[in-house]
């Protein structure tokens, strides 16, 4: 069965209206991530003819590509995921004849970047935990992400594997808290991945 997002972009190409790019993401929260960095640029990805589609996870890109790629709609084609399912990514660009002997430089001259270890990773990075940790203070989780502190599991990890822990134990947060911490970025100190397929687009 077709994933719902596929679903969706063959009832909007039968309707007349067709992206010129297709920006394939892991999840929600990369999604979010990316749209709102657009917007605080100032870019209307809809009114530029980019869509962004979360997949549902990395292990389906295979199945995207088929659709999306040469041997199906031939949309222009970007990407983003984490450094765990940079192989998935890696294999299925070169099945679907998008390169051979791909190495990340050559994923990336295709429009595909990757997260060291994921977005949340780089978006600690980039804001610094202190400030992480104030957005999660101003959404009045705080006393959340202390309570899971204190457990024997987290003890001796660090702040920032604390936070990244955290975003992921509700659904939602990580999509929440994707949005608040591009909101909170210098638009100097982006991460490399979200710029590069901003780039490209």
């Amino acid at each position: 069965m077709d994933a719902p997002e596929l679903i969706a972009i063959e009832r909007a190409l039968a309707e007349g209206v067709s992206p010129k790019t297709v920006v394939l993401v892991e999840g929600v929260s990369d999604g979010v991530a990316l749209e709102t960095l657009a917007a605080r640029r100032g870019r209307d990805l809809d009114g530029e003819g980019v869509a962004v589609v979360p997949m549902g996870g990395a292990t389906t890109i295979g199945h995207f590509l088929d659709v999306l790629g040469p041997d199906g709609h031939d949309f222009g084609l970007a990407g983003l995921c984490d450094a765990g399912q940079e192989g998935d990514f890696q294999r299925s660009l070169e099945r679907a004849g998008l390169g051979a002997d791909l190495d990340r430089a050559g994923m990336e001259s295709l429009g595909f970047f990757v997260c060291i270890e994921d977005l949340e990773d780089e978006l600690i990075r980039a804001l610094g935990p202190e400030a992480v940790i104030e957005i999660i203070a101003a959404e009045g989780e705080i006393g959340s992400l202390r309570i899971m502190q204190r457990q024997p599991f987290h003890r001796e990890r660090t702040v920032e594997q604390h936070l990244r822990r955290f975003m992921g134990t509700r659904s939602g947060r990580k999509a929440i808290y994707a949005r608040l911490m591009v909101q909170a970025l210098d638009l100097n100190r982006v991460p490399r991945p979200l710029d590069g397929v901003l780039d490209h687009v």
